[in-house]
């Protein structure tokens, strides 16, 4: 992350010494298109400085005989950025990332400009993935643990970089001096890596989530003729996660091409891919890893749907609630469909949310 001493000085503009070394405050222009802008005494940068790469790229702190030391920030090229500790111009120390709206994505040490040590790595989703790196910095060990977004409840167990192999399910119970203190759950069952296909929903499929576990439950429906619903097992806050949509992986093109009674169970989960639970596992008699797609429809809903990388499921959605919700409370979401015709936005409507629709807009106008 710092210049290249190899490169060759190609323009300076400032003030030279009598050896015509930059002195004072310089713009110097490498060869490689990099440029540092700062102080210099006698052709070594020393004082407060900013290197410009040219891939966009920013680095900006304080010099000492030539080398960053101390308190510096790397910007990417994507806004993102890293506030570490230099030594000699490596990257030794604590160190924090965020992403390009300012959100925490990692903390922890590097040590040679490689990460070291315990780390923390969190997602925007509220989850996060912490342990002891191995030797390139990479997420990968026999005690890694997964941990969900309110903060307790762990997957602990073998995963290579970043991804899950099998965790056995484990409290966080504290934190001391950035490193996290694990119980294991007693008899707790065994979790492993276990994305879906376009044939295969899940290996396991009557293996609860255990986060969803708490906080839902599937019984009838208040919305009439809407059959199952989702409800809380907990009062719960806005934005929080409540429960996660898992399902069979298609294109768009595949779902399109069939009879729409076969889409009862989709949602889009990128430009790409449509998640769908079709039958029997609409059933949680034959499928019950995930709940998310379980709740029904409403125009003025309590939750949304949002993206999730799961360490079970992968990059999945999740329903996130908009408002606070109180125990027992049916759990509802807008399926944005597209309220005209095909072609214009989302999926088109079927009959039943058409005559909904219009129930609703006949209700508004009084």
């Amino acid at each position: 992350m710092d210049s290249d001493d190899d490169n060759v000085e190609e323009t300076v503009e400032g003030p030279l010494d009598e050896d015509n070394q930059p002195h004072g405050f310089c713009k110097v222009t490498y060869s490689s298109s990099d440029r540092f802008e700062g102080h210099f005494v006698h052709g070594e940068k020393n004082g407060r400085g900013k290197f410009y790469f040219f891939d966009g790229s920013t680095l900006e702190g304080n010099c000492i005989d030539d080398a960053l030391q101390g308190q510096a920030v790397y910007t990417y090229e994507d806004g993102s950025t890293l506030h570490g500790t230099y030594i000699d111009g490596e990257l030794n120390g604590i160190a924090e990332e965020y992403d390009s709206e300012g959100q925490l994505t990692f903390r922890g040490q590097y040590r040679d400009n490689v990460r070291w040590g315990v780390c923390w790595m969190y997602f925007a989703d509220g989850g996060c993935l912490v342990g002891e790196v191995n030797e390139d910095g990479e997420m990968t060990g026999d005690k890694i643990a997964y941990v969900y977004p309110e903060g307790k409840i762990a997957l602990l167990g073998k995963f290579v970089d970043g991804e899950l192999i099998e965790g056995h399910l484990a409290t966080l119970k504290c934190v001391s001096e950035g490193k996290p203190q694990f119980e294991l759950v007693p008899n707790g069952p065994l979790y492993t890596f276990d994305k879906s296909s376009s044939f295969c929903i899940s290996t396991n499929c009557l293996l609860p989530d255990p986060y969803e576990n708490e906080r839902v439950y599937v019984t009838e429906s208040l919305i009439p003729h809407a059959g199952e619903g989702l409800f809380a097992k907990v009062a719960a806050g806005p934005d929080t996660v409540m429960a996660f949509y898992n399902g069979i992986r298609l294109t768009h093109e595949e779902v399109d091409a069939r009879d729409w009674s076969l889409n009862g169970s989709t949602i889009s989960l990128d430009g790409d891919t449509v998640l769908d639970v079709p039958e029997p596992y609409n059933s949680t008699e034959h499928y019950c890893a995930s709940l998310g797609h379980k709740a029904n429809h409403s125009f003025t809903p309590n939750c949304s749907y949002a993206t999730f990388v799961h360490p079970r499921f992968g990059h999945i959605k999740s329903i996130r609630t908009i408002q606070a919700v109180q125990k027992d409370e049916e759990l509802t979401v807008a399926y944005g469909y597209d309220h005209y015709s095909a072609g214009k936005g989302g999926p088109e409507a079927p009959d039943w949310y058409k005559l909904e629709l219009q129930a609703f807009q006949h209700v508004q106008r009084k």
